[in-house]
């Protein structure tokens, strides 16, 4: 059999070092799917990418075909079926987020040119290092229509994860009990996780826990997860984010079964009133072969609609801060 060729890019990071394992032991692909794991991230560190090369080889992986690490993206990509972007520019102190992004512009515009001139006919891409969503934007449009708009996703369902662990927990519930759990818009403090579809053990959850609780404590949680999990251990998250990535990349190519759904940032068409062309959060289904639908019908009442507005705005604003890279 073939292998499934992977790039990883910001190789060296923690949250890759939590992930490459598992894509070696075959809990992204499957356990019949044998993949090429190519390591990639800038030449200053390419050494310490090669030690979890040696790393990697002596997990002696059985669906380890092959594994590498370059810092030249035409060796890296060449015929890359899958490519996650990990690696970006983190946020330093007092460093607006308007910074962040244009400080990250320029590395993911040579990222959409390198997937576009190296990648496999049928690559799919998911961008991680943040700010995700406008960093896929920015990818999406350096590949041209070289890679189709619908083989770019950006990761939000960490987010996803943290709201079904916290409802969970306040139902006294497992995190299997608790489903149709959406998040909408921007992977940013914005970020709307729709508890007014989600269900626990098959109820509306705003019939399990108290709606208020709901409105003014679960969301705010949620939304600054990210810096709490900072707050707490002093760096950011690193195998819950690998786990995310792990169940984005499992949930496109296995087929969505009963009425279910799961959540990942897309290029819009125009679903939900959101602008054509953003890079925004939705409910979605696979097909099974890493393409997805957006979930159509989802009821939101003018709460929901107020929440999805908000980040929906925000992600206009980042589009325009980066007008320039999208031409």
């Amino acid at each position: 059999m073939s292998a499934v060729r992977v790039v990883v890019t910001g190789a060296t990071g923690q949250v890759a070092y939590a992930l490459l394992p598992r894509i070696a032991a075959g809990e992204m692909f499957g356990p019949e799917a044998e993949v090429d794991l190519r390591l990639a991230d800038i030449p200053p560190v390419i050494e310490k990418a090669k030690g979890v090369v040696m790393e990697l080889e002596d997990g002696a992986y059985p669906l380890l075909a092959r594994v590498s690490a370059s810092s030249d993206r035409a060796e890296s990509h060449t015929d890359a079926d899958w490519v996650l972007l990990v690696g970006s520019v983190p946020r330093g102190p007092g460093m607006e987020r308007g910074d962040l992004i244009r400080k990250n512009g320029p590395i993911f515009v040579d990222e959409g040119k390198a997937i576009a001139r190296y990648g496999s006919k049928n690559v799919r891409v998911v961008v991680i290092g943040n700010p995700c969503n406008t960093n896929c934007l920015i990818a999406r449009h350096a590949a041209g229509d070289t890679v189709p708009a619908d083989r770019w996703t950006a990761l939000t369902r960490l987010d996803q994860n943290r709201a079904v662990s916290l409802l969970a927990r306040k139902a006294g519930a497992r995190t299997r009990d608790v489903q149709r759990l959406a998040i909408w818009g921007n992977h940013s403090p914005t970020l709307y996780p729709d508890f007014t579809n989600a269900t626990v053990g098959g109820k509306a959850a705003d019939q399990v826990i108290d709606r208020t609780w709901l409105e003014t404590e679960f969301i705010p949680t949620v939304q600054q997860r990210g810096a709490a999990v900072i707050a707490a251990r002093g760096a950011s998250s690193a195998f819950s984010a690998a786990q995310a990535i792990v169940d984005h990349v499992k949930s496109l190519v296995a087929r969505t079964t009963g009425d279910g759904w799961f959540s990942g940032a897309v290029v819009s068409d125009g679903s939900y009133g959101v602008e054509r062309g953003i890079v925004s959060s939705f409910p979605l289904r696979s097909k099974g072969d890493g393409s997805y639908e957006i979930v159509q019908g989802v009821k939101l009442d003018a709460f929901a609609k107020s929440k999805i507005d908000a980040t929906i705005a925000e992600l206009e604003k980042e589009r325009d801060i980066v007008k320039d890279l999208l031409a």
